[in-house]
This record gives structure tokens, sequence and C-alpha cells, in this order.
């Protein structure tokens, strides 16, 4: 509307919206400007439409919950648990472009453990293993960050326990058994939870630093640091379609974003 002050009629945007309005998959969307950001050049809008809610939770996960550093982490780890996911794919890239820690990513297939790899992980494990074997067979004995992005639930002891003292430990799923918080009490382990609609469903004042967020993300694809997650195109908006794409996310196999695109 006529309040709108960073961006002007004919600009092209990406976003992910707010869960407190309803409408993602409609036609025409009412979105606060504060959480947009230009849509990369260099994309189309289906590539483009892949990357921002998966963006903003990955980036909002490794430098504000984590507190890595861009530029710094070396001697430093970060262990990803699902890496081959939406929100993994995009953190494996920001990871590894712009921060010095030691990649490690977990995915349980030859597909996506080869995407991981071709995403920028320095180290792939299989999560369907004892994640301790799997990370001494990748030479390591403990990590300093984790996210969990998928069953962590299954995985909390494992993570306690590769955890170094005093490391990180940050999560975006809902575990369907509760967490013993008290097992990270000895190694004095922090617990972080990432949402990224957090700052739009309570309009904090920092609400802003999505769009900046955003704007840097579209900058760096644009300039050839960061790639789109896009990893299936389902076609139009319609019934069948979606239900289709609910069928392979809930499946736990897909491998990037699913996008679909047009009505």
């Amino acid at each position: 509307g006529s309040e709108v002050s960073l961006f002007k009629v004919g600009d092209e945007v990406f976003y992910a919206g707010s869960i407190a309005r309803a409408g993602g998959n409609s036609e025409r969307h009412l979105v606060d400007e504060r959480i947009v950001g230009r849509k990369p050049q260099t994309l189309s809008f289906a590539e483009a439409a892949a990357l921002p809610l998966t963006a903003i939770t990955a980036w909002e996960l490794l430098f504000e919950r984590l507190q890595l550093v861009e530029g710094q982490g070396a001697g430093q780890q970060l262990l990803i648990v699902g890496a081959a996911g939406g929100v993994g794919s995009i953190m494996l890239q920001l990871a590894r472009q712009l921060t010095e820690v030691s990649v490690i990513a977990t995915a349980s297939r030859p597909e996506t453990q080869a995407w991981a790899r071709e995403l920028g992980a320095h180290h792939v494990i299989d999560h369907s293993q004892p994640l301790h074997a799997e990370l001494q067979r990748a030479g390591f004995a403990s990590v300093s960050h984790v996210a969990s992005l998928t069953q962590t639930d299954q995985h909390f002891d494992q993570l306690v326990e590769a955890l170094t003292p005093q490391g990180r430990l940050a999560l975006i799923d809902d575990p369907a058994q509760p967490l013993d918080v008290m097992k990270l009490k000895r190694k004095s382990l922090s617990l972080h939870w990432e949402l990224m609609f957090t700052r739009s469903l309570f309009e904090t004042p920092d609400m802003i630093e999505q769009h900046h967020l955003l704007q840097r993300v579209s900058q760096l694809v644009d300039l050839g640091v960061l790639r789109t997650t896009l990893g299936e195109h389902f076609g139009t908006i319609n019934a069948a379609n979606l239900r289709r794409a609910h069928a392979l996310l809930e499946s736990g196999k897909a491998k990037g974003k699913i996008v679909l695109e047009g009505f």
C-alpha cells in the first residue's frame, strides 16, 4: 500500500510470509514488507521460491542461535543432522561459504549423501547408524555445534554425547517425545530453538532483520556464492499436486525444496 517504502510497484520479490496470516496456497498474498527481499535476478521465480523460508531459518539458527560468526570458526565443528532437506540444503552452503567451521552433514541414502557433498559438506555421515561411531570414522571425537533439523528426540542422547563441553545445540523440529534438558547440565551445554516465524508472529522490534537477511541471500545468489535448493518442481498449484507434494514431504525422503508454480 501507500506506506510501503522498501519496494515499488513491479519489483520482483521473495519471502516466506507469516503463519499469523492465512493464504500460502492462494493466488494473491498480503505480506509485511519487513519480511520481504528482492528476488535474485539470476533465478526464476520457482528457483527463488525454494529459498526464503529455509534461508531465514538456516541463517538465524547459524548466526543468531548458535552464534557462529561470519569469516570465523576455524577449529570448530558444525554437525547438521538431516542435511539434505530444505533447511539443511541452504545451511550447508551458508556454513561452508561464510564461515571457517568444519561442516559435517548427516544423510542416510546415497543420493542425499551425494547432494550434501555437492552443497559443500566437508564430511558426510549416516544418521541411521550410531552417531559417535560415524563421527569417529570421519575423524572427530566431538563437535562444538549441532544443528538438529529432524528427529531430534531420536538422536538427543547421541547429540549430547557428541557435543564438546560448553557446546551449543539448536533444533527446528517438533520432538514427539519430551527432551530431558537435565542431560545438558554436566557439560554446560546450551539449547536453542529456532522458528523463523517468531519475528513476524510477535512483530518484534528487529523484524526488519529478515528483510536485510533476504537481501543478503539474494546478493550472494547473484554473485554465484549460493545456489537454489529447488529439489522438485511439481507444476501447477492445484489440489492433486498439493497432495503429491505433501506426501513426499511426509515420507521423509524429499531432497531440497518442493516447488509448485502458477494456477
